[in-house]
């Protein structure tokens, strides 16, 4: 496998660190995460055009995601701002769509090991990694731009090593 293709595949697995819908990851463009100066930018703001329901956001990208993200968009050239951040093996303007990427992430994963992960997986992995570590939920739901609470604990799952860590601050 070539390396573009695998560093794409690390960047779009590690919507982990972003909590991005599939749909999200496969709408991003260039000029969605690169500042004019080149740099990642810390923030991406997504429409209302672009994002479920319509309820517009902005994700924030962490140091570790900005990293990736500066190493894939190096090694790539780039012809305009519009041009999708991850594109598939049909060409530099051939981006994923939803459905095919989430195809993609049911492969990445299955040939990693991984078994029942699909491309939501990486969602909850962030909730439940922030919730583990004592964010609020209501920041939670702003960050995975849900209008609900009750939404966002859907994705938050509760094992033994957390309960553990819960008793030990009484």
């Amino acid at each position: 496998m070539k390396a573009e293709p695998v560093r794409r595949n690390k960047c779009t697995l590690q919507s982990v660190l972003a909590g991005l819908r599939v749909s999200e990851i496969a709408c991003l463009t260039i000029g969605d995460v690169r500042e004019h100066d080149g740099s990642i930018r810390t923030e991406v703001y997504l429409a209302a055009a672009r994002v479920k329901n319509a309820n517009a956001r902005t994700v924030f990208i962490n140091t570790r995601l900005q990293q990736m993200l500066a190493l894939y968009i190096a090694e790539r050239t780039w012809h305009t701002l519009d041009q999708p951040l991850f594109c598939t093996i049909r060409g530099v303007r051939c981006g994923f769509t939803a459905n095919t990427l989430a195809q993609h992430f049911h492969y990445l994963y299955k040939r990693a090991g991984v078994k029942g992960a699909s491309s939501h997986s990486g969602r909850k992995t962030f909730l439940t990694s922030l919730a583990s570590q004592g964010v609020s939920v209501f920041v939670l739901a702003a960050l995975a731009g849900h209008k609900s609470i009750a939404t966002t604990q859907k994705y938050i799952t509760v094992n033994d090593d957390t309960k553990r860590r819960a008793v030990e601050l009484v």
